[in-house]
């Protein structure tokens, strides 16, 4: 990967780090159905009618809104909600990259290189001893939830992949506004009218606020990006550094311990402990893993051809570099006796040439 997109994807895996902690304020406001419902509503609204169709088929747009927004983060939001702390959390989600490199051999038979596959490893080892240093032996019906949830995240990153839209940004927009109605109605089922109703006539600011940066920061620009990697680089490539997520999750949840407010009067539903040294250790771990593993896919020989999503070949398109330009050509290379006046067609182009 090239440097500036390293750098983007550590940018998006610190937001989402920063979110799980947003999520965990704002679930002291709403249920967590009806503030997922909210999150896609105000990520969906106005930008939709501001931007054009999305460039890829419908199917990819239905399906990448409800797994995505449906699924994980109904799922997530619910086991937040039961239970999981935000550290924690940003900690087991993680498992994604495991389900999606899973996913994309067998769907787009993309195979990770060994090193990659070793610094997912030695990542994920890293994040278990932090998992179990931060109490894994919480709810378990909440864990569940939130496993689930990693899983539907690695479904919805092989859609992106093969989705590949052009213009990321139109593409989770639209994709945004599909769940709005599932999750309005599952919420409107399962959480009930009346606490729906009470936690709308008691929206302040600071749950305006809240909305919108999961909505604007978290899912328009984080999910934007993260699709327009998933386009330029194979699934197998990006998802690793999405094991940077519990580092910034753990840090920020560490720094609001004791319910310091990240809004005038709002404090968290449970205090986060402070991570302790095995949950340190774990989480630098899994950075120093990531890193191996992004740097082998920016070294490794392979690396140019793996960076491009496969398209159908051009055949207006000048040959590639190292093509052999003794390649015996489709048309005649000198004049053709029987037929006077036929003028010699022109020498084949070097690959330099071609450039």
């Amino acid at each position: 990967m090239r440097p500036r997109h390293i750098a983007l994807a550590v940018l998006v895996a610190a937001l989402w780090g920063v979110n799980f902690v947003v999520i965990e304020l704002g679930l002291d406001h709403f249920p967590p159905l009806l503030f997922s419902a909210l999150r896609f509503l105000a990520a969906a609204v106005p930008a939709i009618f501001l931007l054009g169709r999305p460039s890829v088929a419908w199917k990819w747009v239905v399906g990448v809104g409800l797994v995505l927004g449906v699924g994980k983060f109904g799922l997530l939001f619910i086991g937040m909600d039961q239970g999981m702390p935000a550290g924690l959390s940003s900690l087991v989600l993680q498992i994604q990259a495991v389900f999606t490199a899973l996913f994309a051999a067998l769907a787009l038979s993309e195979r990770p290189g060994r090193i990659r596959v070793a610094g997912m490893a030695v990542a994920l080892a890293g994040i278990v001893v932090a998992a179990v240093d931060e109490g894994a032996g919480g709810p378990v019906l909440a864990f569940v939830l939130v496993v689930g949830a990693a899983a539907c995240w690695g479904v919805s990153n092989v859609f992106t992949r093969r989705a590949a839209p052009q213009d990321a940004l139109t593409f989770m927009v639209w994709v945004s506004a599909v769940p709005v109605l599932p999750l309005l109605g599952l919420s409107f089922l399962f959480e009930g009218p009346d606490r729906d109703a009470e936690a709308l006539a008691a929206l302040d600011w600071s749950g305006v606020g809240i909305i919108l940066f999961v909505a604007w920061v978290s899912t328009v620009f984080g999910f934007g990006a993260w699709g327009f990697l998933l386009r330029q680089y194979p699934a197998s490539s990006v998802a690793p550094f999405i094991l940077l997520v519990p580092v910034f999750g753990m840090s920020s949840a560490a720094l609001l311990v004791g319910g310091v407010a990240l809004t005038s009067g709002v404090g968290l539903r449970a205090a986060t402990p402070r991570p302790g040294p095995k949950a340190g250790a774990g989480a630098a771990t899994a950075g120093a893993a990531v890193a191996v593993a992004g740097s082998a896919t920016a070294s490794g020989p392979r690396a140019a051809a793996d960076a491009r999503v496969r398209r159908p070949a051009d055949p207006a398109a000048p040959p590639p570099l190292g093509a052999s330009a003794s390649r015996t050509p489709s048309t005649p290379t000198c004049p053709d006796p029987s037929r006077p006046g036929t003028p010699p067609a022109a020498a084949p182009r070097s690959p330099a040439a071609a450039e």
